[in-house]
């Protein structure tokens, strides 16, 4: 037997904790999240493209700046908010935490790999805690990439597409 499949052996065929339902649960979680991410942040892109072209932007580009990167970074954050939310609700469907109000800060603490609340999930579950700080890495980096390049453009627009 060679080192992989001693370690995978030894992992999840092993495991008493089984990790194979964590991963038979969080996987499609992820894959939820990440295809509601890109939607919503399509839509956004979409309509910042349309609002880069008002009249507010030519009369006060610093303000429409600001206006479109501050509604951008708002909505975004609605998105993580919500995609948080979806981790919640499973955390209850699988009384993996006792209530709606600790599944939730439990989830916005795993999502953003904050963890300072004293709150865990059962002991079965408790890899699906990492797999979901796994999703919030991809989220944000989804985001934050997202968010440079909106800037990148809308500079680009006021600057009359010279790039600064």
């Amino acid at each position: 037997m060679n080192l992989s499949q001693a370690v995978f052996t030894s992992l999840v065929v092993d495991d008493p904790m089984n990790w194979g339902v964590d991963w038979a649960w969080g996987l499609p979680l992820i894959v939820v999240n990440v295809v509601i991410h890109v939607l919503g942040l399509g839509l956004i892109d979409q309509r910042v493209a349309h609002a880069t072209t008002g009249s507010i932007m030519r009369r006060h580009p610093t303000f429409g700046f600001a206006l479109i990167m501050g509604a951008t970074t708002l909505l975004a954050t609605l998105m993580h908010g919500m995609e948080v939310g979806i981790w919640a609700v499973a955390y209850r469907l699988l009384d993996a935490m006792r209530d709606k109000k600790s599944a939730m800060l439990y989830s916005l603490n795993a999502m953003t790999s904050y963890g300072h609340e004293n709150l865990a999930l059962e002991a079965h579950w408790k890899l699906m805690g990492a797999i979901e700080a796994l999703n919030g890495w991809l989220l944000f980096g989804l985001t934050t990439a997202f968010l440079f390049g909106m800037m990148e453009r809308v500079r680009s627009f006021l600057g009359g597409g010279k790039h600064r």
